[in-house]
């Protein structure tokens, strides 16, 4: 470890990608497991929490690391892919260290944790040895003053909050993919979830409840007042928050959709309406959609929007007026590739896809799937009997649909699984 810097802040190895001895990319740090044993006694680094490709989270030893550096970790390549489960004993530097409120009785401080940094003792172990506090904003200041300590000279490191805030560890958070910040939430223990929910501004939970497992979507939701509760769910797209509300109790369900602005109600009770497993059941009701007189750069400045996903950034739709599903009568797709070769000042009716069929909401799963695999395709038109347009089914909408409830928990494949790595 000739080249491991002396000194490692937990909060800048979070994200920081994990290679094996040949240089292949194997995971991404998420956070640090320590023993906490007294206020005097740095606690020692047991290891990393590794998260592998198929968000599966892992427990790597820190005799596993051979190098950390500015940019990547590396490790000797044998590590157990036995999903990680945290000890009584553990704690986590990222999901339950930071925000911590302590007090540095040298300087007269009181703040909170907004970081750690550790490095190795003499006998080669990695310890935590500061601890980077901030005090609280005052006057006109936007941030209060910052102090790094030496672990000894910080109190209320081990005691537990019971009210705990969040503000840091939300901003490791934001940093991350929804699809990352929930696998995250999901491994917190309880009173640290309850603080990071409370703290999430209403359009970031809405994102990662999307990616959380059924049973924590329902869990958060419910311990949420009604109010706040149908607000995350407006911000969800339409086929998620239609899959949440069906597994809510049937009274939680028409209290929340009651509250929901009438709109976003109408597009979750339409959803809701279809049998499981069925394209009207799948499918989102907000692709892009245009009418036969809208010109090129009209569909190019809509398929630019950040937040549209990838799949239905794909295509644009075209349809008679009226252009809110369910819409006039359908027309054809614009692929996005085609609209790039013609002039931005034409129509986009001039580049309609009009020579495939489109799904009818009852199609199964089953059949959905031939249907984007038949035509290649990333998404596709639902249409009603008398062909207007109801919504698309996405390939991802089609994948959360037919992958096993547990299949963050199953490795991607047998050669995944290597010997070597036990916690002891």
């Amino acid at each position: 470890m000739s080249t491991t810097p002396t000194r490692v802040f937990a909060a800048r190895l979070v994200g920081l990608p994990i290679f094996d001895p040949l240089g292949d990319q194997v995971g991404k740090v998420r956070d640090l497991v320590v023993a906490v044993r007294s206020e005097v006694n740095q606690p020692r680094v047991l290891g990393l929490v590794a998260e592998v490709f198929g968000r599966r989270r892992i427990f790597v030893p820190m005799t596993r690391v051979t190098n950390i550096d500015s940019g990547q970790v590396y490790t000797t390549g044998l590590l157990n892919m036995r999903r990680f489960e945290q000890r009584s004993t553990e704690t986590l530097v990222i999901g339950q260290m930071l925000d911590r409120t302590v007090h540095i009785p040298s300087l007269g401080v009181t703040g909170t944790v907004y970081d750690v940094g550790m490095e190795q003792a003499r006998n080669r172990d990695w310890v935590l040895s500061r601890v980077a506090v901030q005090e609280p904003a005052k006057g006109l200041r936007r941030r209060g003053q910052t102090h790094v300590a030496e672990w000894r000279d910080v109190e209320g490191l081990t005691r537990r909050e019971e009210t705990q805030g969040a503000t840091h560890l939300i901003a490791a958070l934001n940093e991350m993919r929804p699809a990352d910040a929930a696998n995250m939430i999901h491994d917190l223990p309880v009173e640290r979830r309850t603080a990071v929910v409370a703290a999430l501004d209403d359009e970031r939970l809405a994102d990662v409840l999307e990616e959380l497992p059924e049973e924590d979507q329902v869990e958060i939701l419910e311990h949420l007042d009604s109010e706040r509760a149908a607000d995350i769910l407006e911000e969800m797209s339409p086929d998620d928050a239609a899959d949440l509300i069906a597994d809510l109790p049937p009274e939680t369900a028409a209290t929340l959709l009651q509250l929901m602005e009438p709109d976003e109600a109408e597009d979750v009770r339409r959803l809701m309406s279809y049998a499981e497993h069925t394209a009207g059941a799948m499918m989102t009701p907000e692709p892009v959609i245009l009418g036969p007189d809208a010109t090129i750069a009209d569909a190019l400045a809509h398929v630019r929007n950040p937040d549209l996903p990838v799949s239905l950034a794909a295509m644009v739709f075209v349809c008679r007026q009226p252009l809110e599903p369910p819409t006039g009568r359908f027309l054809g797709v614009a692929h996005i590739q085609r609209l790039l070769r013609e002039p931005p000042s034409t129509l986009v009716a001039g580049s309609i896809d009009d020579t495939m069929d489109p799904l009818r909401p009852e199609a199964s799963i089953e059949q959905v799937a031939a249907h984007l695999a038949t035509y290649n395709l990333v998404a596709a038109p639902v249409v009603d009997d008398n062909g207007r347009l109801l919504g698309a089914v996405t390939v991802d909408d089609l994948l959360d649909h037919m992958l096993p409830e547990n299949w963050r928990d199953t490795p991607l494949r047998p050669g995944d699984v290597r010997p070597g790595g036990n916690r002891g």
